[in-house]
């Protein structure tokens, strides 16, 4: 049968290389972990690993096995984390997963005064799950997730919490301001900064320029968004971001915003959750909150 000390012994030989650094992580001999591995192959009828020169090698069996540890261990350690504090009458951690660079900044202003609401709950954001939260969502290891573009499957829902719109933001100097808005065709020539996030997924591309077959001049990645609009300022390029966004730094630096062709490119925050949690009262309560987010600029969601 497999037990969770199987999948522990897996993820640390593949961590550490070695039974012997796997043993000492485990706080257990060498002999008695090869042992249980032994034992698990027999019963299993297949090796979990062989050996390659001084090192162990996954078989085919082994790396399936692994898969599953990375997945099982760390929902299991929530698990015991969660049933821990409901035994002490304590709420716990709201973990949130982001799955959108921006969203961090709108996310920070909702969370202040969520937790003044409520003093026994913390939170946690977490962003490794970027472009990949929904498993993370099924697999609890992540409690909401924040997203511009939901992923609609069974036993999830999505729900809007925030309208904004995609815009650009250009150097206040810069030839597009005298526009009343930005056509794909003003992009050819220009510098186009975004985030390192595959084009398919980028609004700018998806909305904006693939329909009109326009490629602009050079499209460089930016991980951060002060660097990115330091960038622009400098007359490096231009971005595109939701106009809230935008805004705020436009006070800070010298950018003007730009409306992305004559109807602009409307888009929303959602909070994914998954469909069994609706009766946990802070996950609701959070998601209320983020709904009636009082925005910088003094636009309120309704």
């Amino acid at each position: 049968m497999l037990e969770r000390i199987h999948l522990k012994i897996i993820h640390a030989v593949h961590e550490h290389g070695s039974l012997t650094a796997a043993a000492k992580e485990l706080c257990v001999t060498q002999s008695a972990l090869s042992h249980t591995i032994r034992k698990l192959e027999a019963n299993l009828g297949t090796e979990i690993w062989v050996r390659d020169g001084r090192s162990l090698r996954l078989t085919q069996a082994g790396l399936y096995l692994l898969n599953i540890a990375n997945r099982a261990l760390p929902l299991l350690v929530s698990a015991e984390e969660r049933l821990k504090q409901i035994a002490l009458g304590e709420r716990g951690t709201l973990k949130i997963g982001m799955e959108c660079h921006p969203c961090y900044q709108w996310l920070l202003k909702v969370v202040a005064p969520f937790l003044e609401s409520w003093s026994d709950v913390d939170v946690d954001v977490i962003q490794k799950f970027q472009f990949g939260g929904v498993g993370a969502l099924l697999d609890y290891e992540i409690d909401l997730l924040v997203t511009p573009d939901p992923y609609y499957k069974t036993g999830l829902v999505f729900e809007p919490v925030f309208d904004y719109e995609q815009v650009l933001v250009v150097p206040t100097d810069h030839a597009l301001t005298s526009l009343q808005y930005a056509t794909a065709e003003d992009l050819r020539d220009q510098v186009l900064f975004t985030y390192p996030v595959e084009k398919d997924r980028l609004d700018i591309y998806a909305q904006f320029l693939n329909p009109a077959q326009v490629i602009p001049k050079q499209h460089k990645t930016v991980e951060t968004t002060d660097i990115m609009l330091q960038m622009v300022a400098c007359g490096r390029g231009v971005a595109a971001l939701p106009r809230w966004l935008a805004e705020e730094y436009c006070t800070k630096l010298p950018l003007s915003v730009v409306r992305l062709g004559e109807d602009g490119i409307a888009k929303q925050i959602y909070l994914g959750r998954r469909e069994g949690d609706s009766n946990i009262d802070y996950l609701t309560a959070f998601i209320e909150t983020a709904r009636s987010y009082n925005h910088p600029t003094g636009i309120v969601n309704k």
